[in-house]
């Protein structure tokens, strides 16, 4: 295995600090480092770009991130057991790294980097569907940050790029591809991590467009669309009956089928349907 910088191997790192994942804080650690580096890559280009990344661990993807040529890091840690390890990288990499011994999210992230911005990490389990979703319904679009590129697990990752029909398709599908180009650009074995998780991880890579495919209010948007899809095996009449008494005329005038399930409905047809909505 090639070495990626001049800092010892991961393994070595967290014996070194006593480091263990702890499962309370949804952790599984990437200790192959040409792996990590694989996953930086699969951000783009990373020359001129302040990174934002959220659970580092020991580091490794954060070594990756360095050692591609990233800009800047902002790497986010909730464990205070990982921060001696991470001072080592910043010491190898002199103004490079910033770490913030925080919540991912309770801080403000945005305040201690400069533009362009690109996310990408190997999210902690517990928080990364909470983290993806405030990044796609920021108060004003384009957001921040120009992509994401984030490890979830295989099943959480299918969500985000299904397409109507299927049974992965939801409420994070509709919010990614939206706004956004999601796409997976890698897939991980359980035995990649330390600790191997019961379940394949995979790697989502989201490229924030310069404006919505589709017209719509986006609060509006995103309430009727949480709103289908929290009874998604009823039809849309009944599932969407607390948006109002009028409903079923509001779906057929948004050119839908008030027989169709959440699941039947474009990206498209939601946008069409939360115009309707708003209009009324």
């Amino acid at each position: 295995m090639a070495a990626i910088d001049s800092l010892p191997p991961l393994r070595d790192v967290i014996a070194t600090h006593e480091l263990s994942a702890k499962k309370a804080l949804g952790q599984n650690f990437l200790l192959d480092l040409n792996l990590t580096a694989k996953i930086a890559r699969s951000a783009g280009t990373l020359t001129g770009s302040d990174i934002l990344e959220v659970g580092p661990g020991p580091g490794g993807l954060t070594r990756g991130l360095l050692a591609e040529g990233a800009r800047r890091v902002v790497a986010i840690e909730k464990d205070p057991r990982c921060l001696p390890a991470l001072a080592e990288i910043s010491a190898a990499y002199p103004g490079q790294l910033e770490v913030l011994n925080d919540d991912a999210l309770e801080v403000d992230w945005a305040a201690h980097l400069t533009p362009p911005i690109k996310v990408v990490a190997n999210l902690p389990y517990n928080v990364g569907t909470e983290l993806l979703v405030r990044w796609l319904t920021p108060k004003s679009w384009p957001p921040q940050w120009s992509s994401l590129t984030l490890m979830f697990q295989k099943e959480v990752a299918e969500r985000i790029v299904a397409k109507p029909g299927s049974k992965a398709y939801g409420r994070l599908a509709v919010l990614a591809q939206w706004r956004a180009a999601p796409r997976i650009v890698l897939t991980l074995p359980p035995e990649a991590f330390t600790p191997p998780p019961k379940i394949h991880s995979a790697v989502v890579h989201i490229d924030a467009l310069a404006e919505p495919r589709f017209a719509a209010d986006p609060k509006t948007l995103s309430h009727v669309v949480a709103t289908a899809f929290n009874q998604r095996r009823k039809m849309l009449r009944a599932a969407l009956k607390p948006l109002g008494k009028d409903i079923e005329d509001r779906i057929v005038a948004a050119g839908l089928k008030p027989t169709d399930r959440a699941e039947q409905v474009p990206v498209e047809g939601f946008c069409a349907l939360a115009r309707e909505v708003a209009a009324s």
